[in-house]
């Protein structure tokens, strides 16, 4: 026969349980993590999870605190994170991190060959003007502003294909038309992006801007891919008709369900204003009212 020991109610005040913003689960305190930025607490498995997927999907660098309403709008320091990632996902985040300095430094860039990508440095100018540079690692010459092959005495062309310039590549693999090049700019923010597989529905991971592969097209406003539906860009998706007309029904049933919801709460938002008002005529009028003496 077990008895259960009883625990006095003073020992359970000294041990509450603490709600996490994330999962809304209570925890004891010693499974919970404090951000140390903006002192938002949240259990620690919660976080570590949010962590590791932004590092995975590449989204930012600088890691916010989850809590969308966040007074201080904090963010997590580089030794919270590395107390709760592993080492690999740790060292992911570095190299997203150095990425993200070259990118927003002007005096450094990429090199555009795929089989090298050092960090080339550019040379120090008053005029944003296109500059010769030299890769001190393939020995590559290109453009610093398009990134092309250098063209002296002419202008950047857009949307130049990486592949146009990749130096000793012979295969066919690299022959192809610009609409199967493995390898494309962001047509907004310039960023370098490699198609490996999928759909042709693209999403910088840089930018956030949404676009079609072959066309480079914008796709923002293109929430039921119309854009798949003629042009050269005809059955060009790479989803079945099904799954295409799925996706749309799916769209479609989002739109139709916020109009009907507005739809049948318009009356009782209508209903309500007079009382709504009314009270707020007599508090006003109540604070208007002399104390009494």
């Amino acid at each position: 026969m077990t008895t259960a020991r009883y625990r006095p109610t003073w020992d359970l005040a000294l041990d509450p349980l603490v709600t996490c913003k994330l999962c809304l689960g209570e925890f004891p305190l010693e499974q919970m993590t404090t951000i140390t930025q903006c002192q938002c607490i949240f259990c620690t498995l919660c976080l570590k999870q949010y962590v590791e997927i932004l590092i995975k999907e590449g989204f930012e660098t600088a890691i916010s605190c989850p809590d969308s309403v966040c007074p201080k709008r904090g963010h997590l320091q580089e030794n919270e994170i590395e107390c709760m990632v592993a080492t690999e996902i740790m060292q992911r985040y570095r190299k997203l991190q150095f990425e993200k300095e070259v990118l927003l430094d002007p005096s450094r860039t990429w090199c555009p060959s795929s089989t090298c990508q050092a960090v080339c440095q550019l040379k120090e100018s008053d005029t944003p003007l296109p500059q010769l540079v030299r890769c001190s690692v393939c020995t590559l010459e290109f453009c610093s502003a398009c990134k092309a092959s250098w063209h002296p005495d002419q202008d950047c062309q857009e949307n130049v294909p990486i592949t146009s310039f990749l130096p000793g590549e012979s295969s066919s693999f690299f022959k192809a038309d610009d609409d199967d090049a493995p390898i494309k700019r962001c047509p907004k923010c310039k960023v370098y992006i490699e198609r490996d597989e999928g759909c042709a529905q693209m999403m910088c991971k840089n930018c956030k801007h949404a676009f079609c592969w072959y066309c480079l097209e914008s796709l923002d406003d293109d929430f039921l891919l119309i854009h798949y539906d003629k042009g050269p860009c005809r059955n060009k998706l790479g989803h079945s008709r099904a799954s295409v007309i799925w996706h749309r029904t799916q769209v479609v049933g989002i739109f139709a369900g916020f109009g009907l919801l507005l739809l049948v709460a318009s009356p009782f938002l209508l209903l309500a204003t007079p009382f709504v008002l009314c009270c707020k005529c007599k508090c006003s009028k109540g604070d208007d009212d002399p104390l009494p003496t």
